[in-house]
């Protein structure tokens, strides 16, 4: 394996709880809720799958069920599809809406796995070539800089900035590409045997990892050291 393709949330970095998500943007606004409708509200807001890379939704609505679907595919369909599902719980201030989406766009947001800079710097070491393939809406590259990570990246490879989302094999296509490798020589690394599992359509080795919260799941990515050999 001359390449690593790493996929962002659930693999390399961990987004923070839906509890955290909602005391930051309540915070940064000045509201105070009591603790009870705190409570009631972030569960509500986990239940609407409404944090991005945070528990899927129990339910879709039929109004956004095709935006849903393609939502990876474009910065505004993103959005739109994350905002609506929010929508769904009641708020104190119709600002806070939009303060969610941005928060969870925030390096503050998300944790790295503690192995995630140890591996990528073994690889790197070692001449391993390595790519980010996200299914995602905007631009992750602030994470990975404002982590100390970036440095260890040579290409992203973005859902929203080619219109395709895993696990269409075209994806992970153009990350073999932007690497210089061929796809037998790429080893996929995700969380998402549905997503991440369309690499072996191209002919990539795959991988897969536990979306875990980062304190329980220490040192799972260790593995991808010896699959690459």
């Amino acid at each position: 394996m001359t390449a690593v393709l790493f996929d962002f949330s659930g693999t390399l970095f961990r987004i923070e709880s839906v509890d955290a998500w909602l005391r930051a943007v309540l915070t940064e606004a000045g509201i105070t809720l009591p603790e009870d409708e705190l409570d009631e509200t972030a569960r509500a807001l986990e239940a609407a799958g409404a944090l991005p890379g945070g528990p899927e939704p129990q339910r879709v609505p039929g109004h956004l069920a095709e935006l849903w679907e393609t939502r990876d595919e474009s910065s505004a369909g993103h959005r739109a599809a994350y905002t609506g599902l929010t929508r769904q719980v009641p708020l104190p201030d119709p600002g806070l809406y939009d303060a969610l989406y941005e928060r969870h766009r925030t390096p503050a947001a998300w944790t790295p796995y503690p192995d995630a800079a140890e591996v990528l710097g073994a690889l790197r070491e070692r001449g391993v070539r390595i790519g980010v393939v996200s299914n995602i809406g905007w631009d992750l590259r602030p994470v990975f800089r404002a982590h100390g990570l970036d440095r260890f990246v040579d290409a992203y490879v973005l859902s929203y900035e080619h219109g395709i989302r895993k696990p269409d094999p075209r994806l992970f296509a153009r990350a073999c590409a932007a690497l210089d490798v061929e796809p037998a020589e790429a080893l996929m690394v995700g969380d998402s045997r549905h997503a991440d599992g369309g690499a072996a359509a191209l002919g990539c080795r795959v991988h897969f990892v536990d979306h875990l919260p980062a304190g329980e799941r220490p040192d799972a990515l260790r593995p991808v050291m010896a699959l690459v050999g």
